[in-house]
């Protein structure tokens, strides 16, 4: 009989006299001298097949015992995490939330079974690796995706920030701390800030002070404000994928179109045209670029504009093509030349006092820029 055998049956006759608190006190013990190796000539075979034994204790001070004392060991057996990962709410909690032995497979389905405490323990867990949150967030509730978005050790990918949107764009918190992050793609960002001017537009005391038609078109003109301005921090390959969410949802509007080209947004404008029109994105940038006149104005009415505001579109064009070709700054913005433009054409037309208005809007807006990007340089 060797020495393991007969530490153990020593072990079960001392277990079947000891009180709960001894057993605890033995249990936190062993498992110690078990993650610490600090004792010489430690039997760890015989330690994990007390520890083993202990798993069957029906005092759940022995199994917390146990479960505290192993917790943060990398080197603690499967076969003593699991159970007790599968234990009692406090002793499964303690596992849960801290053992580095428990795999993303196995969080995974612990996030598929478990409630809606457990699933927040996981998504407090540092790390937690991209395919444990994307599980997260397909399951989880409010407080559980709150809890991963600010776990700064959490890897979102963008298709999982694109789920939590999906799922929680209307829920005002989140749908906040998404905004906050850097990592944000630009279609999901934008999406949020639809849903933001829909939710205030749909304010009741909003839509009671400004009226409801003035509330919608305010709240639209501010999305499309920041979505332009957004734009300029896109990588290209998501450029496609921005212009496309806006055409799907029906924001490639005239309105739109001519804030890009005053905000000097070029690769958001060439990509719109590209979505628009059908032409080849080679062939787009061709004309924006070096075309004449006559070509950038066809290229405009086939994305959709009326012949009698197509003129005016394409003038744009030119005025952002001369500002890209200037090595100084320019004394007048885009928007200032536009309206010379309509003045020199007299008002005709039903649409130009409507159009005098939103390029003076777009004016104002971009002086104001003008002069909040000249006092940062001061400062």
């Amino acid at each position: 009989m060797g020495w393991s055998h007969v530490i153990i049956q020593a072990f079960l006759r001392w277990v079947e006299q000891a009180s709960v608190s001894d057993r605890a006190r033995a249990a936190a013990a062993l498992a110690r001298a078990y993650t610490t190796g600090s004792q010489a000539n430690f039997d760890y075979n015989a330690a994990e097949t007390a520890m083993s034994l202990l798993l069957d204790d029906p005092a759940p001070q022995v199994r917390q015992a146990l479960a505290e004392a192993l917790a943060d060991c990398p080197r603690a057996p499967r076969a003593l995490i699991l159970p007790l990962a599968e234990d009692r709410t406090e002793t499964a909690y303690t596992v849960i939330a801290r053992s580095p032995v428990l795999t993303d497979a196995d969080l995974v389905d612990l996030v598929a079974r478990g409630t809606v405490e457990i699933r927040a323990l996981i998504a407090a867990r540092a790390p937690v690796n991209p395919p444990l949150a994307a599980a997260i967030a397909e399951i989880g509730g409010e407080v559980e995706i709150a809890i991963l978005i600010d776990n700064r050790q959490a890897r979102l990918s963008a298709r999982t920030l694109s789920r939590i949107a999906e799922r929680f764009a209307a829920h005002a918190a989140i749908r906040g701390a998404l905004l906050e992050r850097g990592d944000l793609p630009a279609t999901v960002r934008t999406r949020l800030m639809e849903e933001v001017a829909d939710a205030l537009s749909g304010f009741g005391l909003v839509a009671h002070v400004l009226g409801e038609e003035r509330a919608r078109r305010l709240a639209r003109e501010a999305c499309d404000g920041a979505t332009v301005s957004l734009s300029e921090a896109v990588p290209p390959g998501e450029m496609v994928r921005l212009v496309e969410h806006l055409r799907l949802r029906a924001r490639l509007t005239p309105l739109f179109l001519l804030q890009a080209l005053c905000a000097g947004k070029g690769e958001l404008f060439a990509e719109a045209m590209v979505c628009l029109t059908g032409i080849g994105e080679s062939q787009v940038r061709a004309i924006l670029s070096g075309g004449s006149g006559h070509a950038v104005r066809a290229m405009i009415e086939r994305a959709g504009l009326g012949r009698d505001v197509s003129g005016l579109y394409a003038s744009a064009v030119m005025l952002w093509r001369r500002e890209g070709q200037q090595r100084r700054e320019p004394t007048e913005t885009v928007p200032q030349r536009l309206l010379a433009r309509l003045r020199d054409l007299g008002g005709q037309g039903a649409i130009a006092p409507g159009l005098a208005e939103i390029i003076e809007k777009l004016d104002i807006a971009e002086r104001r820029r003008q002069a909040r990007s000249a006092a940062r340089d001061a400062a």
